[in-house]
């Protein structure tokens, strides 16, 4: 299963706006996509799609998680999705 490690840019982590907007692009994307806090146990994933899990996962700023995906169009998805982590969403 493809998989990326991202270190969050977003000066607030992944709160309010960012996730908002994380979680609308993981919801565009043909996959779904799955998103935990590096370190976690596989079953501790949730879905990348849902502001709810992004705001409760705990990312702050400097916080490394794992993007995972499977099927056609996962490596694009993980690209797309890992690039916006990387940048400040709150600047947006």
């Amino acid at each position: 299963m493809p998989e990326r490690k991202v270190t969050v840019a977003s000066s607030s982590g992944l709160h309010a706006r960012p996730a908002s907007l994380f979680a609308a692009a993981a919801g565009e994307v043909s996959v779904e996509v799955t998103i935990a806090m590096e370190g976690a146990p596989l079953e501790d994933a949730m879905d990348a799609s849902s502001i709810l899990s992004l705001m409760t996962l705990g990312a702050e700023h400097g916080s490394v998680v794992v993007l995972r995906a499977e099927g056609e169009g996962a490596e694009a998805a993980l690209d797309k999705l890992a690039a916006m982590l990387e940048t400040d969403l709150d600047a947006a």
